[in-house]
């Protein structure tokens, strides 16, 4: 009788399920998408046939079919799916899970897959608290992530397993499935709903490539439709507009989408193109981002790659630093988007950056040198035996001929210029003066009493 019950309460709440979970691929047929990672031909497709399947971590945004490609495993391979979830799970039930497993194995030879979602968030001791039962089988482990699992996941748990990535889906992937649920008639609308091809478009684009955003847009885009004119025949863009929220794209703001995105904007700004630089700010905007985490890159990108082609681009980036801080969202998007702009337009030069560089290998690696004695603090008792100093403002020129550093790297040159911007145009008086240094007549010693 018990079993009677549970039966009717599994197909009530199946019914009563949300679209994205009723639409949920029962097969390796259905799958959508991930064709490179599970696709026919594939090692790991051939092995959950097999049913010769080892532990695996799936790596990938939501929506990309991580939990639904684990219970396929289960159905393929007739093993039992048992599901953990690391946000409120701790040690204990894992080992609840194992004993659980060993006795099914030992009264009913039944294999068991544990299914651990958000495994990244499980601590140190909990992941450790999985590797005899994974390296003896007793379980196949299949843990889904969002997070690279190489940072995220204990090395000893990764060796044990095979790392599989999932990735966004394609709009011809969510079109399939938006398709595949209106033509269903046991668990989708069974061809009773039509979509007009901007409507369609208009749910997938949505979507960013997440299945269960499509469907979820689509269930309240229908629900909202017959809400208003009864049960809807056609489903236009305008039912799309008022039943749908606001598009999210995936970001995560420490995960590998924050990197990527923070990294294609520096490298658009580098590039000089502003449309590329203010696109990727305008998806960290929109995924919720830090606008000082914003505002400190471009403060360093300032100086790493604009330098002193344009000095005046760290003053730009440092306004950009304290209206970050002192406005905050919404407004503050102008005034990095202003310094975006600037800096992507700005002349390029790393002329600075690889200077400091080669300056620090030189001090880490060379020999500890002096300070020349005409350098030297003139406060010191005995100061008035060091050579004079040459005070460079007593020259009409601004300028002495006199050696800067250590004995030993005469001539050395740390500093490159680039060839664009203001230093490109200070350079030929530098090199010039570079070049007499040290040669023919000096111009007349002038110290100064303080220094």
């Amino acid at each position: 009788m018990a079993d009677l019950f549970s039966a009717g309460a599994d197909e009530a709440l199946t019914r009563g399920a949300p679209l994205a979970a009723r639409m949920r691929p029962r097969s390796l047929d259905e799958f959508v998408g991930q064709a490179v990672a599970v696709g026919p031909g594939t090692a790991l497709r051939s092995a959950i046939e097999r049913d010769e399947l080892s532990s695996l971590i799936l790596y990938g945004p939501a929506g990309t079919g991580k939990t639904s490609l684990a219970k396929i495993i289960a159905n393929t391979t007739k093993s039992f799916f048992a599901e953990v979830s690391a946000v409120t799970s701790g040690v204990a039930d894992i080992r609840r899970a194992m004993d659980a497993a060993r006795e099914r194995l030992t009264f009913s030879g039944q294999r068991t897959i544990l299914f651990i979602d958000e495994i990244h968030r499980f601590s140190k001791s909990q992941q450790d608290a999985l590797l005899h039962a994974v390296e003896d089988r007793l379980v196949v482990l299949v843990g889904a992530t969002t997070e690279n699992p190489f940072f995220e996941v204990n090395a000893p748990l990764i060796s044990r397993s095979r790392v599989v990535e999932l990735h966004p889906l394609s709009d011809e992937d969510v079109h399939a499935i938006v398709r595949a649920a209106l033509a269903d008639p046991e668990r989708g609308y069974g061809g009773s709903v039509h979509l007009s091809a901007e409507a369609a478009d208009a749910v997938v684009l949505a979507a960013g490539g997440d299945a269960r955003v499509a469907l979820n847009g689509l269930e309240a885009t229908i629900a909202a439709a017959s809400a208003q004119l009864g049960w809807p025949r056609e489903v236009t863009l305008e039912d799309v507009r008022r039943g749908s929220g606001v598009r999210v794209l995936p970001y995560d703001k420490s995960g590998d989408v924050h990197y990527d995105v923070i990294s294609a904007f520096i490298k658009s700004m580098r590039g000089s193109d502003p449309d590329g630089a203010v696109y990727w700010l305008a998806r960290m905007i929109h995924g919720g981002e830090d606008p000082k985490f914003i505002a400190r890159r471009m403060l360093i990108f300032a100086s790493e790659d604009v330098g002193n082609a344009d000095p005046c681009a760290l003053l730009v980036a440092h306004a950009a630093v304290k209206a970050a801080e002192f406005i905050g969202w919404p407004e503050c998007r102008i005034n990095l988007s202003q310094a975006a702009v600037y800096l992507a337009l700005a002349p390029k030069s790393n002329a600075s950056y690889i200077a400091i560089d080669a300056a620090l290998k030189e001090v880490r690696e060379g020999p500890a040198r002096q300070v020349p004695d005409h350098l030297r603090d003139r406060h010191r008792p005995g100061s008035d035996t060091y050579p004079d100093y040459r005070y460079p403002h007593t020259q009409p020129s601004g300028w002495v001929d006199q050696q800067y550093l250590p004995e030993g790297l005469d001539g050395r040159e740390f500093f490159h210029a680039g060839p664009r911007g203001w230093e490109a145009e200070r350079e030929p008086e530098r090199q010039e003066r570079r070049g007499t240094r040290g040669r023919g007549s000096r111009p007349a010693s002038g110290t100064h009493p303080t220094k």
